[in-house]
């Protein structure tokens, strides 16, 4: 088959991230390849051996260097990547197209549709049930004051509950803030630096309404680059899944959200396209401070990630959660000390060998804040009986 007239994007495969999901039919193995973003809702099913041919789809070389590489017939990588671009699979015109579909359909509903946040309940009786439920299984932390803010898990309600209910307790008897700013992790998404959108989120306790004046500033202080990537919202949890919780405690609040990255891993380009950390707590901190009022925040934040889920050679044992728990806790204490910059910086001294993924929206959570203490209220740890995963998380009131 001739390359001559295929398009270059095809000519030189660029596979977008991927989920890849073991299946079986007939007895028979199979990979499943989602895309963790959900821009494409379509999934391809290919062998697994598959999988090694997909490495080298970089965008770097041509199908026919990579055939001479694998020492493989040429048309089949042809058909694989026009497969791979048909369901969107691929960096090209086809995502694209997807993507700005996709992107008119939540700007024309005006949110984000409900997602992981329907695992609490399918409407808002059955969400609200489901919160007071964990309230009631959980203790008053006794707080010496009305908090500013909190640190909660993202992680799923089923296993990380004892946290959030922990950590959202003591709202319920607080003043109703103005607005909310909260900060979450970009899991699945495209953009490598600062993201924030200007929609707003839907949950089986109804709308979540972005605050509209506060956004608009920050578009004039940051510029539309801070929102290009917006859709990474749609498939990321992190804010979604308080929402309810805040929903339960405050009523109808308008919001703020931000997925904010990794302070320790350099942005791919520093081209100016990007907002960093710094910058963007820099710009909401004047902005808030010109509208007023009373701002509450959130750090959506999972501690560590150990086990063979995540990488690690050997399964999770009793001693392995007694060295996680150590290190939580003088991490802990760093962020505890109220002092952003010397929390990361400990981060750094220290590697992050246990693959915290929440440093960046904790540090920007006290930047903002500006709390005087932060108090550790409940820590956790979840794992599975074979001990092929356990995340750990904390609930904190920053006072």
């Amino acid at each position: 088959m001739s390359t001559e007239s295929l398009p270059e994007h095809i000519l030189r495969p660029h596979m977008r991230p991927i989920q890849p999901i073991p299946m079986s039919r007939d007895g028979k193995k199979f990979v499943g390849l989602r895309d963790p973003a959900m821009v494409s809702s379509q999934m391809m099913v290919v062998p697994p051996q598959v999988m090694g041919v997909l490495q080298h789809f970089r965008g770097e070389r041509s199908v026919s260097d990579i055939a001479t590489q694998l020492n493989g017939p040429e048309d089949q990588l042809i058909h694989l990547a026009k497969g791979l671009d048909k369901v969107g699979l691929l960096w090209g015109p086809t995502f694209e197209k997807l993507e700005s579909e996709l992107h008119e359909k939540i700007k024309a509903d005006g949110a984000f549709p409900a997602s992981a946040s329907v695992s609490l309940g399918q409407d808002a009786d059955a969400a609200r049930e489901a919160i007071e439920s964990y309230f009631d299984q959980t203790e008053d932390p006794e707080l010496e004051g009305e908090p500013i803010g909190i640190v909660a898990p993202h992680l799923d309600y089923q296993r990380g509950w004892p946290n959030y209910a922990a950590a959202y307790y003591a709202l319920r008897a607080m003043t109703t803030p103005d607005r909310i700013v909260i900060l979450g992790t970009n899991h699945f998404g495209i953009g490598d630096g600062v993201v924030l959108t200007e929609f707003g989120f839907t949950t089986p306790m109804g709308r979540v309404d972005p605050d509209a004046e506060v956004i608009e500033a920050l578009k004039t202080k940051l510029g539309r680059g801070a929102f290009v990537d917006q859709l990474d919202f749609l498939p990321e949890h992190s804010v979604e899944l308080q929402l309810p919780w805040l929903q339960h405690c405050f009523g109808a609040v308008p919001v703020l959200t931000a997925l904010v990255p990794d302070p320790m891993t350099p942005m791919i380009a520093d081209d100016g396209k990007r907002v960093s950390m710094e910058q963007f707590v820099q710009e909401l901190a004047e902005v808030l401070d010109v509208a007023g009022g009373k701002t509450f925040y959130v750090a959506s934040s999972d501690l560590s990630h150990v086990g063979p889920q995540f990488g690690e050679p050997r399964p999770v044992d009793e001693q392995r959660r007694i060295d996680v728990e150590q290190h939580d806790r003088e991490m802990m204490g760093k962020f505890i000390e109220a002092d952003a910059d010397e929390f990361i910086s400990a981060m750094k001294w220290n590697k992050n060998p246990t693959r915290w993924c929440s440093i960046g929206n904790m540090a920007a959570t006290l930047m903002l804040a500006k709390p005087h203490t932060v108090e550790l209220i409940d820590y956790r740890q979840a794992y599975d009986d074979q001990g092929n995963v356990m995340v750990s998380s904390a609930a904190m009131a920053l006072l």
